[in-house]
């Protein structure tokens, strides 16, 4: 009996062994089995594999879109029809950037004209020399020459107010095209739920911008180096560079859709990334070159306004010198600036709007 009591207890004694080596090996493959899983996911998901021709009814996908002047008046639209309520958000942008930040600096304006006087020494005479002079000044002062060393109070505040306007303009729009009667009150309220989420999306926009800033300031080298004079090394950097940015513009297509999906009651950073990645498959050379389209009409858009009025600003003042400290072009800016967020951000969200309803008539 002793002998049948010291065996069962030896049994149990293995078992109870065997049992911990059992849960401590699921214990160690549980995380790999997790990895395995969402591989496999987003290899279902994606049908492109490296080093292999993707078959094209694996990855073509309908996208049918109003053309890109339609799309733009479309969206111009839009805007038009609730001008009253989008008006006040750009208003609020201007308060809150010229309180919080601070508008462009007439003196700092001066200081470039009188430079650029300087320096050109009479190249830029007649018509067209004013035109090219006026061009020159407006890629000077729409690039952030106005503003001087923002503090870093101040650039925090300045990316806050431009997330601010986005997430108001997303979901103003939103609601408006829902059927729904709003305020601007509720806007500025209600959308600033998922500001950190957003905030994170758009650091993932800033970090995969990278490579073209690498390439912007590897010209500024070059052209100070001579470089670009010709030869193999001028076409080693425009190929380079032209790779740099090919990078950029590839990762933030799904990006931009990005922060419009994180705006989504409940959605979360990286699922929002997912769902952009999953949504642009099949239609990312498309989607991009609205995007493109987009930047080129704010461009056409700022160089139309900008230009005759910076020669306007040099004529007025010039006739009547004691409205010299008018900071006519600053407030310009300014008031561009404010239209030019509330505009992109409503483009991104209608063209996603239109890309959702296309994949709704696919399912």
């Amino acid at each position: 009996m002793t002998n049948n009591k010291k065996k069962s207890v030896k049994k149990t004694v293995k078992s109870k062994q065997k049992f911990n080596i059992f849960s401590i090996l699921r214990f160690i493959k549980k995380p790999f089995i997790a990895i395995k899983k969402r591989i496999t996911n987003y290899l279902s998901r994606r049908p492109h594999r490296s080093f292999r021709l993707t078959r094209r009814r694996d990855y073509k996908k309908e996208l049918i879109l109003p053309g890109y002047f339609k799309f733009t008046k479309d969206v111009n639209r839009t805007l038009w029809k609730n001008r009253k309520i989008f008006i006040l958000l750009a208003i609020v942008f201007i308060i809150f950037t010229a309180i919080m930040v601070k508008v462009g600096s007439q003196d700092t304006y001066d200081t470039i004209v009188d430079t650029f006087n300087a320096n050109s020494a009479g190249g830029f005479d007649g018509f067209w020399g004013e035109v090219g002079k006026a061009g020159i000044l407006f890629i000077g002062t729409a690039t952030g020459g106005l503003n001087g060393s923002l503090s870093e109070s101040q650039q925090i505040f300045g990316v806050l107010i431009i997330l601010l306007t986005w997430l108001s303009s997303v979901w103003l729009l939103r609601n408006i095209l829902a059927g729904h009667k709003v305020k601007l009150r509720d806007g500025l309220y209600n959308s600033a739920a998922p500001l950190l989420p957003t905030f994170l999306v758009a650091l993932l926009l800033i970090v995969q911008l990278l490579p073209v800033a690498l390439a912007v300031i590897g010209y500024s080298v070059a052209a100070v180096t001579g470089i670009l004079s010709g030869g193999v090394e001028a076409m080693l950097f425009w190929f380079t560079a032209g790779f740099l940015t090919l990078i950029s513009l590839y990762f933030i297509t799904s990006t931009l859709f990005a922060l419009v999906i994180i705006t989504l009651p409940g959605m979360y950073p990286f699922k929002a990334i997912k769902t952009a990645g999953d949504l642009i498959i099949g239609r990312r050379i498309r989607i991009l070159l609205r995007f493109i389209w987009m930047a080129v009409v704010v461009i056409l858009t700022w160089a139309i306004i900008m230009i005759p009025l910076i020669i306007f600003d040099s004529w007025i003042k010039g006739v009547v010198p004691t409205i010299a400290w008018l900071p006519i072009i600053p407030v310009i800016i300014l008031l561009l600036t404010s239209t030019t967020v509330i505009w992109v951000s409503s483009y991104i969200y209608l063209l996603y709007r239109k890309v959702i309803s296309n994949e709704s008539a696919e399912a």
